[in-house]
């Protein structure tokens, strides 16, 4: 049960398994020394031959013998150690590696919650395949034959015998690995969906109980668990059954090799001395195999964990751009855009939009037409479009993905903080920026107030910015935008989000200077926010149904104007006495 893939990946490794047998096969070695020393005292005392040189001699080499073993054992135990410690680090390396070549889009071909399981428990099944499976499998192919060769100077027909029963152990073992196969396939399906569903549900934990769907998402994840517990005492049922077949194959053919020799010796084929040998020994022909037996079930979790690793390592990446965009005017062209999360299921169907360098365009529509996906082509996280994207003259996929992430900046109604300080946030969109930076920047979003009433940038924030309100947290996304000299795009996706109308004001008036400099597109449910906009994009049903500014859009009297009307009616009701 050999991956030759997974060597040639963790090629570092061998050296560590092949000190691990050498290590097993001298303490052997040993072993066999011990086991006809005592055999010679054993037969001397029988014989009444017994001396006390022999003795001492008998006591100095088994005493050399413990010694040879426990350093043997201390070694092995080591180089094992050190195998599993390289395989971690290796395939940990390689799996973040990964993720890295796909860039910001490789949650559409994985998720998050299984690059986490993969990248621990999967790789920790692996560190024990490595450090104790691959050396065993090794030791138990080398033991067997070094016994006959050596076993086969005392009695050819038992040796014979007892080598031809070794076998019988990896045929059991090849039996059970067809059940198992597709058992522990399905272990880890159920295994990596059950911690997809414990995720989700964590990190949806608020929305449950203001639903009060808690209760119902905690039944399906009783059921999930359920179904895991099973398929788990599946696993370990065939993991015992296996492991007593081994141990009737073992200690069967130990006991026929004994009983051969017992044969061979009353038939005076065979000395005493010899016979002793052959029955102390004959077990060890098989409890090597034994022992691999035991490693079995860690040996088929590694090889599924392997395909996962592997399956995430396979998923294709795309031609990595080398085109560079000038630091300004980077102007946007979108020509025949179109895009499917599924292959069923088109969102984007034709779109042609463009976004001079330097301007404030905006693209508006009902919920689910499409605008996010929009915002997520540009910024690299959506990959598999097909039509024309240009930016600053080049094509988007001829694009380098970090001068990308340097010059368009996508700031998402949920943009994420990380626990620490305000300023260590700060610091990830200019490491050099200054106090006065942070605070100017902090001021424009009307944040440095509040803040100034805490402990100002050192103000400390909890995981996903947890303890300050929506309001906060956006503005504080926005600040550590504007921190981004690079940027020559901004990209809002609903950012206005969540935020009071004051603060709203400010950032509007954020997002207007910006545009003197900047490209920006702002992605708005507000319509009022968007009035001021060099040009509006309506999007509906993932077309470009209509487009113009405000005013020419109002003038069309279509679906825009409609939605416009109905949001300024709904905002004014119950004002100026209408109740």
């Amino acid at each position: 049960m050999i991956k030759t893939r997974l060597i040639r990946l963790l090629s570092h490794s061998k050296k560590y398994i092949i000190y691990t047998v050498f290590w097993q096969w001298i303490s052997l070695l040993a072993q066999i020394t011990a086991v006809f020393t005592i055999a010679k005292l054993l037969d001397a005392v029988l014989k009444n031959t017994l001396t006390f040189g022999i003795l001492k001699s008998t006591f100095l080499l088994l005493l050399g013998v413990i010694v040879i073993r426990y350093n043997c054992e201390r070694m092995s135990a080591r180089s094992s150690y050190l195998a599993s410690v390289d395989v971690k680090r290796i395939l940990r390396e390689k799996i973040y590696d990964k993720m890295l070549r796909l860039g910001t889009s490789y949650n559409e071909y994985v998720s998050s919650s299984e690059v986490v399981q993969v990248s621990t428990e999967g790789v920790e099944q692996l560190e024990t395949y490595f450090g104790k499976y691959l050396p065993q499998f090794f030791y138990s192919l080398l033991a067997p034959i070094t016994l006959f060769i050596i076993l086969s100077q005392v009695n050819l027909k038992a040796s014979i015998i007892l080598l031809i029963c070794v076998p019988l152990i990896p045929m059991s073992i090849v039996a059970v690995q067809k059940f198992a196969k597709k058992l522990l396939s399905n272990y880890w399906s159920v295994y990596t969906g059950l911690g997809d569903s414990f995720l989700e549900n964590l990190q949806g934990l608020t929305t449950l109980k203001i639903y009060q769907a808690d209760k119902m998402k905690a039944e399906e994840m009783d059921q999930e668990s359920e179904k895991f517990r099973k398929i788990t005492m599946k696993v370990l049922t065939m993991q015992l059954n296996s492991i007593s077949v081994m141990d009737i194959v073992a200690y069967g053919g130990a006991a026929v090799g004994m009983i051969i020799a017992l044969l061979e010796y009353l038939h005076g084929h065979i000395t005493m001395q010899g016979t002793l040998c052959i029955i102390l020994l004959a077990s060890e022909f098989f409890l090597p195999l034994r022992l691999l037996g035991s490693f079995f079930h860690i040996a088929m979790n590694g090889m599924a964990a392997s395909d996962k690793i592997f399956k995430i390592l396979d998923i294709p990446e795309m031609s990595l751009g080398k085109e560079i965009l000038p630091d300004h005017n980077l102007n946007i062209l979108l020509k025949d855009v179109h895009f499917s999360y599924e292959d069923d299921r088109e969102i984007l169907k034709g779109i042609d939009m463009t976004l001079p360098g330097g301007s404030f365009i905006s693209l508006v529509g009902e919920s689910g037409c499409g605008k996010s996906t929009i915002a997520g082509i540009l910024a690299g996280k959506n990959r598999g479009y097909k039509g024309n994207i240009t930016i600053g003259g080049s094509a988007l996929k001829d694009v380098n993905e970090e001068d990308l992430m340097k010059r368009v900046v996508l700031i998402r109604h949920n943009s994420y903080l990380f626990k620490g300080t305000v300023e260590e946030n700060l610091r990830m969109a200019d490491p050099h920026a200054t106090k006065e930076e942070m605070e100017t920047a902090l001021e424009k979003v009307n944040l440095l107030g509040f803040l100034d009433s805490q402990d100002g940038i050192k103000t400390k924030l909890l995981e996903k910015g947890s303890n300050l309100s929506g309001g906060q947290h956006q503005r504080l996304a926005i600040a550590r935008a504007l921190l981004k000299k690079d940027a020559s795009v901004y990209i809002l996706d609903e950012a206005t989000s969540n935020i009071d109308i004051e603060s709203e004001e400010l950032i509007m008036n954020v997002i207007h200077e910006l545009a003197k400099t900047k490209t920006v597109l702002l992605i708005s449910h507000r319509l009022a926010n968007v009035i001021k906009s060099d040009h509006i994009y309506f999007l509906l049903n993932g077309e470009i149904k209509e487009n113009g500014t405000h005013i020419e859009l109002m003038k069309q009297n279509g679906a825009y104007k409609h939605l416009y009307e109905t949001q300024m009616a709904l905002e004014n009701y119950g004002k100026e006495g209408n109740v």
